[in-house]
Formats: C-alpha cells, structure tokens, sequence
C-alpha cells in the first residue's frame, strides 16, 4: 500500500447504534454518518502516513465535500473506509473516500473532499513543502484513474 492510498476500519455497527435512525422505519445509517466516516478515514490516512513534525505543525480543514450514496448501511453491517489522495493545486489537496460494506464489498457511499492544511499555531492557511505534495497529491493526469488498493476484510 502506499501512502496515497490508505484503509480504515470505520466501524462496526450493533445494536444499540446511535447512528441507526428509524424515520419511517427506514432503520438505516443517517447521512451524515458518512460525512463523519469521510473525515475519520481521511484523518487516519494522514496519521498514518505523515511524519511527526508534519503533524505537530500541519491541521486540515474541509472546503468541500460531495458525497454519492450509493447503498445504505443497516445494523449489523461491517464498514470499512477505504481513501486515496487527488490531485493538489496551490492550497488545496484533494481526497476520495469510499464507504464499503465487508460482506459483499459493495460501495455504499463515496466522497470528492477538498481539504486546505492550516498551521496549527496561527491557525491561518499553511504553506506546506514539496514532500507534502509528494506524499499527499498526485498529479492531475493520475488522479483520473487513480483507484484504491483492494483491502482485506
């Protein structure tokens, strides 16, 4: 796996479930369960892949998210996030995240993120290095057909 491409067991759902709604009865995850998902996937991947110093100076923060729901999520399922990295153009850093179910794989929400790096000290916009970009963007021409690494269930 590399480090634009990252997987993270998101959770596992059981009964009570504070994210199961029964509106109509419906009984399936909330939507904005998946916007949570899209941020805890995309959080794990840069902890998992940037190195200390860039995390004790370097925070993100969304400028955009657009999500497809494309399946719902009910109570026993077993999710698990799966997320790689975009292109980046000045200041923003773009991020795909899928929401899986285990058992059959199928793809029940992905999301289009635009995240901005901010310096954690000033809290104002963060000019980020090379390495950064190398590590966190890849090149316009890959990200079209950039896929994520199959993972294990």
């Amino acid at each position: 796996m590399s480090y634009g491409q990252a997987e993270h067991i998101v959770e596992k759902f059981g009964e009570p479930a504070a994210a199961i709604i029964s509106m109509e009865d419906f009984r399936h995850v909330n939507n904005v369960v998946y916007v949570r998902w899209v941020q805890e996937v995309s959080t794990a991947h840069w902890v998992a892949a940037a190195t200390d110093a860039w995390k004790e100076a370097i925070g993100w923060v969304v400028v955009r998210h657009e999500i497809d729901y494309l399946d719902s999520a009910r109570l026993g399922d077993e999710i698990v996030g799966r997320t790689w990295v975009g292109a980046a153009r000045k200041h923003i850093f773009e991020r795909t995240v899928e929401i899986v179910r285990v058992r059959d794989q199928v793809v029940l929400a992905r999301a289009r993120s635009l995240w901005c790096p901010i310096d954690l000290r000033s809290r104002r916009l963060a000019r980020v290095g090379a390495e950064i970009y190398e590590r966190f963007s890849v090149s316009r021409n890959e990200s079209d057909g950039l896929r994520p690494s199959s993972y294990a269930a």
